[in-house]
């Protein structure tokens, strides 16, 4: 055996101390922890959008709809080791609050976010949460990791409600998520603990990341609560290939038609250990008490109180007996729903008095007028239903049972409502591009593109899927039809009127009743027997796909010197002569993709085969729009089981102009024809 000399071995334990020293010099020399209990001023932070510092704290989102804030501390911190590839391990924690502007409903939401660069040019508001766009969506060079506070269920990204918290690598569409709560040790039975996020509460947040085990922990908890043991997310995940050697670590939130208050008040951060804990007793006060500025203030107040006080007992029995007169009068049914009441003052004042001037338009059960809120300034749509239908109430409360509790970004929302002396009236977001049949039908000179046409039967697709399979309960539309798609400023598509919807159990056998719906749109079985299925749904559905692609109404009778035209068997005699196409919209001019358009025709002549075994599912139509299933093959078509015999059978009872069918209402359908 060799033996080295002492002075060998002297240098070569000096050679691998210095080499020990170097690597951890090189691992822990840009090591970064930072701490804000409270933030007063904008050193170290960057704030794009609509973010701003307020209070002591940061404001990523206010009360203004469709708009984004970001929040990052100012300068990169590495995230890798200088020597390898490997992502070091951090840590964070942080206490928020989300403040909707209506109570039960989110606006969007907020995340805690890692990005390569400051530069917000083309993020997208709404779903997106002010973290990319619907370009980057998915792809890996965006560098992007962020953990989501969602309070919007967004099928479109595979949400599963509209309160959860989930993992985002590069993408919307979650890794991991949760339904948002914490695991409390005083609970015996170990069932989580669920977390409003929307409740204007304040919030915990941690998340830490161990690099050489590449394990990922989310928690969140009250700012009661210490940090739960069992984290509410644990995954393990490889951030080496997301995050890059640089990173700028921060927030993001955004609004969508409904908007809200998405606030961060204190944030720790380290890449070197544990993040420092935070000072909970200097959280900022968000709402703080008034206060007098002097004991005579006090005493004047007190004064002009009770004098106040002295008056109004003085004519107490007068008011008393007028509010008797009109007061808005509360059902023990009323209290079933958590849906915000409005006053009817506040919709007077809102829609000008229900002056003429603000009419969108007469549906079945009555007017649709304009409003903007007093107090919020939002635009709504305000249903004014008519006093002299006897069905009224009882659609009313249908229509607030199945919509006060979906949410979904392609439904128009339900806001509220308001009753009064036998008045019932719906409050919905305002859609300013107004119903989809107008635009199709409509000789305005506007012309939807190629592009928005197919974003808009997408869209309604996802809403209709929602409806069928997104909820605790099953909700059949029953009159899916143009002028009940209706389009936001960016020309977003949303299914609206859901005053026919019946709620079903899944598995439950829907009930037969009177024939209801739009003639044109009705399946052929739904109008012989007035039971209403999903497969009936579809057939609507494929009866507004031919409309969008043809720009032809359902049919068109147009006397007897001229001859009749019946859209789905008029695109079947297309369809068997292999001139499919020759029906495609003649606005676009050739503008458009023709073997999509040929298998959205084809997929049109599917939905509304007139037996309903052959038709597919609201989930398959989706798959065939967005390209990820084949369409089937269409079966032979028999035209004497279509709605053809049915329409020529009421056809004497229709008035007709010289161009275009009558829309028939809900109530027009009840009392003409009938289930048998």
């Amino acid at each position: 055996m060799r033996i080295f000399p002492v002075a060998d071995l002297l240098l070569v334990i000096w050679f691998h101390c210095f080499l020990l020293l170097n690597i951890s010099h090189a691992l822990h020399a840009e090591a970064t922890s930072f701490i804000f209990n409270g933030f007063d001023d904008r050193k170290d932070l960057n704030l794009t959008g609509i973010a701003e510092l307020t209070g002591g704290f940061i404001r990523l989102t206010n009360t203004s709809s469709r708009l984004f804030g970001r929040a990052f501390y100012s300068s990169p911190i590495r995230m890798k080791a200088a020597s390898t590839n490997v992502v070091s391990s951090f840590s964070t924690t942080f206490v928020f609050c989300i403040t909707p502007l209506l109570p039960t409903f989110g606006g969007h939401g907020m995340a805690f976010l890692m990005s390569p660069t400051l530069d917000s040019t083309g993020i997208f508001p709404s779903q997106y949460l002010g973290m990319m766009n619907a370009t980057d969506n998915g792809n890996s060079s965006n560098h992007v990791f962020g953990v989501e506070f969602d309070t919007v269920q967004d099928l479109e990204f595979s949400d599963i409600n509209d309160n959860h918290v989930g993992i985002n690598l590069d993408s919307m569409i979650s890794t991991n998520s949760s339904v948002a709560g914490y695991w409390s040790p005083q609970n015996a039975s170990q069932n989580l603990t669920v977390i409003n996020l929307k409740s204007g509460n304040n919030i915990q947040a941690w998340i830490d990341y161990n690099g050489q085990a590449q394990q990922l922990n989310v928690s969140i908890a009250p700012v009661s609560q210490p940090q739960p043991h069992v984290p509410l997310l644990s995954v393990h995940v490889n951030l080496s290939n997301i995050l890059k050697d640089y990173m700028y670590v921060g927030f993001s939130g955004s609004t969508g038609v409904i908007s809200g208050t998405h606030r961060v008040l204190s944030w720790s951060f380290s890449n070197n250990g544990t993040a420092e804990a935070l000072d909970l007793s200097k959280l900022p006060v968000l709402f703080p008490s008034p206060s007098f500025e002097s004991s005579t203030r006090f005493k004047v107040m007190v004064g002009s109180i009770v004098l106040a006080s002295l008056l109004v007992l003085g004519s107490l029995m007068g008011f008393v007996l007028y509010k008797r007169s009109h007061r808005e009068v509360v059902e023990s049914w009323e209290l079933e729903f958590g849906l915000h009441r409005y006053s009817y003052k506040e919709l007077v004042v809102a829609t000008k008095n229900f002056h003429e001037g603000e009419l969108l338009g007469v549906g079945g059960f009555g007017r649709v007028y304009k409003g903007m809120l007093p107090k919020s300034q939002l635009g709504v749509a305000v249903k004014r239903l008519s006093s002299n239908s006897d069905q009224g109430e009882r659609e009313f409360i249908a229509e607030m049972s199945s919509m006060g509790q979906l949410h979904h970004q392609n439904l128009v929302a339900l806001l509220g409502w308001s009753r009064c002396k036998g008045e019932l009236l719906l409050v919905y977001e305002y859609m300013p591009n107004g119903s989809l049949d107008k635009l199709i039908f409509g000789k305005s000179g506007k012309v939807l593109r190629w592009e928005q046409r197919l974003r808009i039967v997408e869209g309604i697709a996802a809403g209709v899927l929602y409806l069928h399979e997104g909820w605790e309960r099953q909700i059949l539309h029953r009159d899916i039809k143009a002028s009940n798609v209706l389009l936001d400023a960016d020309m977003n598509a949303k299914l609206g009127d859901f005053g026919l919807a019946r709620l079903y159990e899944h598995g439950q056998n829907p009930h037969t009743t009177k024939v209801v719906g739009t003639l044109g749109y009705m399946a052929p079985e739904f109008a012989r027997t007035g039971k209403a299925t999903p497969s009936t749904d579809v057939y609507s559905f494929g009866i507004l796909l031919l409309e969008v692609m043809t720009a032809r109404r359902p049919f068109e009778l147009h006397g007897p010197h001229h001859p009749d035209f019946l859209l789905v068997e008029g695109l079947w005699e297309l369809y068997m002569n292999e001139k499919l196409l020759e029906a495609a919209d003649k606005k676009l001019e050739g503008l458009f993709n023709p073997k999509e358009m040929e298998k959205i025709l084809m997929l049109g002549l599917l939905c509304t085969h007139p037996d309903p075994s052959v038709r597919p599912t609201m989930q398959q139509v989706l798959q065939t729009l967005r390209g990820h299933e084949h369409l089937p093959s269409l079966p032979p078509f028999q035209a004497n089981l279509s709605s053809s015999g049915l329409i020529r059978d009421v056809g004497e009872l229709i008035s007709f102009s010289s161009t275009s069918i009558k829309s028939w209402s809900t109530a027009d359908m009840t009392t003409q024809i009938t289930g048998r």
